[in-house]
């Protein structure tokens, strides 16, 4: 999606949840920064998904150049998917996600935070 144009975009957080934000994409780019994974194995990791929706969104991440599908001609067909260069600079972005998620259910375990009635 290079040809997209750029000021479509009211800034460069704008951009970066259009193209690695939603409900699963950052989970999909977080489980394929370990490595290649087939369909099936991405829809077991992260659970929840229906086919279609993980369909649509792998769909999304290759248009936006985030990850790359190969397809191998085999019986059944075989479909891997994993990130491209690009794809790999959400790194630090996943990283600082889970960072904060991290401090988030900590601090929604301590008791000196709860709403209490």
């Amino acid at each position: 999606m290079k040809n997209r144009d750029m000021h479509e975009y009211r800034c460069a957080v704008e951009a970066t949840v259009a193209v690695a934000g939603g409900k699963w994409k950052p989970l999909i780019i977080y489980y394929l920064l370990s490595g290649t994974k087939r369909f099936g194995e991405l829809r077991n990791l992260i659970g929840g998904v229906t086919q279609r929706s993980l369909t649509l969104q792998l769909r999304e991440l290759e248009a936006h150049g985030i990850i790359s599908r190969e397809v191998f001609a085999e019986v059944p067909p075989r479909v891997e998917y994993s990130l491209t260069e690009l794809g790999l600079t959400l790194s630090p972005v996943l990283d600082a996600m889970k960072e904060w998620g991290d401090k988030y259910l900590s601090w929604q375990q301590t008791d000196e935070y709860r709403c209490t009635d």
